[in-house]
């Protein structure tokens, strides 16, 4: 097995993980920002208890792997910076208010580009762009002098700090935490009456767990070649595009399979449900609108080190200090655009 390539081995494993992904989030309705909306002023919380569901699976899932040995937590991305507050309020806040301009975060537009709608296409495309002017480009100086990205002297997560300091297992922890947020999204009547949206919810959160289970063993059986990272959907767009028009910007990889295997499994499930249809922009407004939001997300996703599900499902996952604050910072953002947008409509 390990004859192959390492870039193709994490390429595949990404593609696999992201159509599993794409397709489950598709069929069970998964999102970050209609959750928001539906429960803010649909008073429907299905959506958003869905989210304990997902979470609470893939945190277990995840210390389960840890403790057997096949997940290496302290070696992703979330644990080895150190956790920067300032850095975290900020990018979650610039996130969530373009992910409301824009109407979905990166990880809804691949799913929505998967089904058929161009204008999430020119999301991701402007997102993609922005986030790699910020992480490389004429932006990253600034950035880097803002919000500097400090390698972490130890585990920066609430499970390992726990075990640090009690010399037990981090799975002690995980566990009870896992199991109450799962609690928290079933004690909803109206979520334990669509078995099938809960369904897919545990699909969604095994997925999450996989990113980090795969590359832990791809990691171990390619003595380091490939990192250990989680599913997230900012950089990885601009690598994507990258890849795609020049094979470079670090060539195939585990994110790129993942942006990939999203697009694949939603277009998947969306003929499936017989639901795929071509959609554009009528409205320059919109348009305008949906341009600015992108551009915010993609400065706001690099600054956090993470988008709605970077740091509100694959960091959550780990039980990482960046996590809850990002997502908080994230949700209120986007409370605050959909108010703003709100009141623009009833002004009009």
């Amino acid at each position: 097995m390990w004859d192959i390539p390492p870039p193709v081995l994490a390429g595949s494993a990404g593609l696999l993980g992201g159509i599993v992904l794409g397709y489950a989030a598709r069929m069970g309705d998964f999102c970050t920002l209609n959750a928001i909306e539906s429960a803010t002023y649909g008073g429907d919380q299905r959506r958003a208890r869905l989210w304990g569901v997902v979470l609470g699976v893939a945190i277990i899932t995840l210390f389960v792997a840890e403790a057997m040995g096949f997940a290496l937590i302290t070696q992703s991305p979330y644990h080895m910076i150190a956790f920067n507050p300032l850095a975290a309020i900020l990018g979650g806040l610039l996130f969530g208010y373009g992910m409301a301009l824009a109407g979905n975060c990166g990880f809804g537009a691949l799913v929505r580009l998967g089904g058929g709608d161009l204008r999430s296409f020119l999301i991701v495309m402007m997102m993609a762009v922005s986030g790699f002017i910020t992480l490389a480009g004429p932006l990253s100086p600034l950035r880097v002098a803002l919000f500097p990205q400090v390698d972490a002297e130890t585990p920066q997560g609430f499970a390992h700090a726990f075990s640090a300091m009690t010399g037990l297992s981090p799975l002690l922890m995980a566990i009870p935490v896992g199991l109450g947020l799962i609690g928290v999204g079933l004690a909803h009547p109206h979520l334990r009456e669509a078995p099938r949206t809960i369904a897919w919810g545990v699909v969604v959160g095994l997925s999450i767990a996989f990113a980090f289970i795969a590359t832990s063993i791809l990691r171990i059986g390619t003595f380091d070649a490939v990192p250990v990272e989680g599913f997230t959907f900012t950089a990885p767009l601009g690598r994507t595009i990258l890849y795609l028009m020049t094979s470079s910007a670090g060539g195939l990889n585990f994110a790129v399979g993942t942006v990939v295997g999203v697009v694949v499994g939603a277009a998947l499930a969306a003929f499936w449900r017989r639901r795929f249809r071509w959609e554009a922009c009528e409205d320059p407004r919109e348009l305008g609108r949906q341009v600015a939001g992108a551009c915010l997300m993609g400065v706001g996703g690099v600054i956090a080190v993470g988008c709605s599900v970077g740091q509100g499902a694959s960091a959550m996952a780990t039980l990482a200090y960046s996590a809850p604050l990002v997502f908080v910072c994230i949700v209120a953002g986007a409370l605050f655009g959909l108010r703003q947008l709100l009141r623009g409509f009833q002004s009009a």
